[in-house]
């Protein structure tokens, strides 16, 4: 059977609490209710316009749509969250865009995803009308007022005159379990693919399918709706990701599957820590994701300063890049009474790795409890591995994706069949301990080969930011005559720092082998990350090789 439709969900929960808040951004507080009734008139446009479902998925290969694809091109808001719900409502594939990207990474997003429609801010106008003509198949502009002041382009249609379109005389589409998710990935070490998902699949694995806690998924729409009553309000969260990262999407809908309520701070075009914490003890946020310290560190450093009351915090969540050891301790210290935990996943696994750190209680370094449907798998795909043997890939079946959109040998690589069962192989290195815990070592795309030894840059990293004065750091490798290819450290120091690079280099050689310690140290004022906090490895290697 199909199973589970995100927007189904949504709306089995509204049905269940439709006066309960769901989100607060700046002065719009929004119930379940009057949210749905928003996204409904989403669902009704699109449907007008002609878009939905054209080939059932049974029909398809894993890297093949039968779904018109609707790109998102906005910043952390209520409509984001509309926009989704309601284009899975009409059975329209929405997918992310990075609102970073330059005139040609958007244009080869575009067309890689076979665009027909585009939502976007108004502040990205110039932007799309420099490339509408270039997008052959492009014939739906929905463009969402902002305070940029750009004027409404040619032919699009206002965002807020959608949202109470009535329902289509001819009806509406009945969503699937089967329809798509897609979700590109960050492109920070090649050009972005599009992930696609089934719905049933992806809630359970990543969305909130999957009951915290437990290992049963739930069972039916009854069971959500029960759980969302239960919940007596749900959790509230501090949303500090762009919606436009997989970790914020999905952790979005974990809230949403209990009646939970999502809190976006005022600023969404920075990160901007007192903002963050401010609305965080305004809303009484109980927990709070972040992405690796990009996105920890400045909150440690605003809490250091601050005065805050974050009793009502109790998780802190972290997923998209490694929290250092450092900055975790820093943590804890400033808020002793919180839980932080530590995930592994990614565009093509969903959640699949977990750890928890207390005050006097802090996890190893990337060492994880594994789940039931999470191995490491050989090198050469042939098997799995077992307790103590080391050098394979991290991999997850069951519940992952069909496969990359328009990419059939892509595909086929990534999702490999070993042993007779099919695997998501994103291309993380991994080692299984004696006790069955697994270590993740790093992206395979991102090591470094100096002297014909691999070197995992983010292991470097960690060495790297155990120094106090390290604010923040890239590693990456750069040609070397000797080496074949050299550790190189993007460094940005705290303000006022005098430190010198032998004692950043002194404080990593006491954490990683001799061999691993960076050949040089290249300082920057400001590390240029994606908006979610993931290191742009294509940006610091243009550094090192400067």
């Amino acid at each position: 059977m199909p199973g589970f439709n995100l927007s189904t969900v949504f709306e089995t929960v509204t049905r269940a609490v439709p006066d309960q808040e769901v989100l607060v951004w700046r002065d719009r507080r929004f119930t379940y209710a009057a949210i749905n009734e928003r996204m409904q008139g989403v669902a009704h446009f699109l449907v007008e316009q002609g878009l939905g479902c054209h080939t059932e998925r049974d029909g398809l290969a894993g890297h093949e749509s039968g779904q018109h694809h609707l790109g998102v091109y906005l910043r952390n808001g209520n409509e984001y969250l509309e926009t989704l719900v309601g284009a899975w409502r009409a059975r329209v594939a929405p997918y992310n865009i990075n609102y970073r990207y330059v005139e040609e990474e958007l244009l080869y997003l575009l067309d890689d995803a076979g665009t027909e429609g585009l939502v976007y801010a108004a502040e990205f106008a110039p932007q799309v009308a420099a490339l509408r003509e270039q997008v052959p198949g492009l014939r739906l502009l929905v463009q969402v007022a902002d305070d940029s002041g750009n004027a409404l382009l040619p032919g699009a249609v206002d965002y807020e005159s959608i949202v109470a379109t009535p329902a289509p005389a001819a009806g509406m589409p009945e969503p699937s379990g089967d329809d798509l998710f897609i979700m590109y990935t960050g492109g920070t070490t090649g050009m972005p693919k599009g992930v696609v998902w089934r719905h049933e699949d992806v809630f359970i694995s990543a969305m909130g399918g999957l009951p915290f806690g437990t290992t049963t998924p739930y069972a039916s729409y009854d069971e959500i709706a029960q759980a969302a009553v239960a919940a007596n309000g749900g959790t509230t969260m501090l949303m500090l990701p762009p919606f436009m990262h997989g970790a914020a999407q999905w952790s979005a809908f974990h809230m949403f599957a209990t009646g939970g309520k999502i809190v976006i701070p005022d600023d969404v075009h920075r990160m901007d820590p007192a903002d963050a914490l401010s609305v965080a003890s305004r809303e009484k946020c109980l927990a709070i994701p972040v992405v690796g310290d990009a996105v920890a560190r400045p909150l440690v450093e605003e809490l250091e300063r601050g005065d805050y009351d974050l009793s009502c915090v109790a998780a802190v969540s972290n997923g998209g890049a490694p929290l250092s050891p450092t900055v975790r301790s820093r943590l804890l210290d400033a808020l002793p009474h919180v839980m932080i935990r530590d995930t592994v996943g990614s565009s093509e696994t969903g959640i699949q790795l977990n750890v928890y750190s207390f005050k006097g209680a802090e996890a190893d370094a990337a060492v994880f409890e594994a789940q039931e449907d999470t191995a490491v798998v050989s090198d050469d795909l042939s098997r799995l591995l077992g307790p103590g043997e080391s050098g394979g890939w991290l991999a997850r079946t069951g519940r992952i994706p069909l496969g990359y959109l328009g990419d059939a040998d892509k595909t086929a690589r990534t999702f490999p069949v070993v042993d007779g069962v099919r695997w998501s192989v994103p291309g993380d290195r991994a080692n299984v301990l004696e006790d069955g815990r697994i270590e993740l070592l790093g992206r395979d795309g991102v090591t470094v080969n100096s002297g014909g030894e691999k070197i995992f840059v983010e292991e470097v990293e960690r060495a790297l930011a155990a120094h106090p004065d390290v604010r923040d750091v890239v590693v990456v490798g750069r040609p070397s005559e000797r080496w074949g290819s050299e550790v190189v450290a993007i460094v940005q120091l705290a303000d006022g720092s005098d430190a010198t690079d032998d004692e950043l280099l002194a404080e990593a050689g006491r954490h990683v082998a001799r061999y691993k310690v960076p050949k040089a140290v290249v300082r920057v004022t400001e590390m240029q990350r994606s908006p979610s906090g993931k290191a742009d490895y294509r940006w610091a290697t243009a550094q090192a090789t400067a």
